[in-house]
């Protein structure tokens, strides 16, 4: 268990932080950036489930689980696999992490009334704001991608943030009438 007695440093004060193994990185690095963005979603999350609490208890479940995977995320990037002993065993996502994604992607798409066209962001407040979720996960997903080029990324979390902007796009379909109340695209509507 994480104990934080004292919230600031100071160590950041030179533009660095610290990644899990000790060693230090500007706190513009791409990893930085990568976990930060993963941070970003997880807050994108807390604002739908302010909507989905009541209205959705079964989407709200399956986001709790996801709040707590994106913090196992955000540890798994923040200490990169080098190889090196740490003196601890890191957290990592796992292949039962993606495939309870991939689980519940299945549940709510059964439902779902099939897709005519592309779906515009909208519909309900909730569905809105999973589509602002998928857009977020999609950019530290591409930045986890762009780190996989460069250092090691562990391949599960990868298929993780891959399947989770998957699931945000298939709950805002869900929470909006099952597919029915979606905001189609009308391909040069406005010509």
């Amino acid at each position: 268990m994480v104990v934080l007695n004292k919230i600031y440093t100071k160590t950041g004060d030179d533009g660095t932080t610290a990644l899990g193994s000790g060693e230090r990185r500007p706190k513009s690095d791409l990893r930085i950036e990568a976990y930060g963005t993963v941070d970003e979603t997880n807050a994108v999350v807390g604002l739908i489930r302010l909507q989905t609490a009541t209205a959705a208890p079964d989407v709200d479940q399956m986001l709790s689980r996801i709040q707590n995977d994106l913090f196992d995320l955000g540890a798994d990037l923040a200490t990169p696999d080098t190889g090196e002993d740490l003196g601890y065993e890191p957290l990592r996502i796992t292949d039962a992490q993606v495939k309870a994604i991939e689980n519940a992607i299945d549940a709510l798409n059964r439902d779902l009334s099939p897709l005519r066209s592309f779906v515009l962001p909208g519909g309900s407040p909730a569905a809105a704001h999973l589509h602002l979720a998928r857009t977020v996960s999609r950019r530290a997903e591409r930045l986890m991608v762009d780190l996989a080029t460069r250092e090691a990324v562990n391949p599960a979390a990868l298929r993780y943030m891959n399947r989770l902007s998957d699931y945000f796009f298939v709950a805002s379909r869900y929470l909006n009438g099952k597919g029915d109340q979606d905001v189609l695209w009308v391909p040069g509507q406005n010509r």
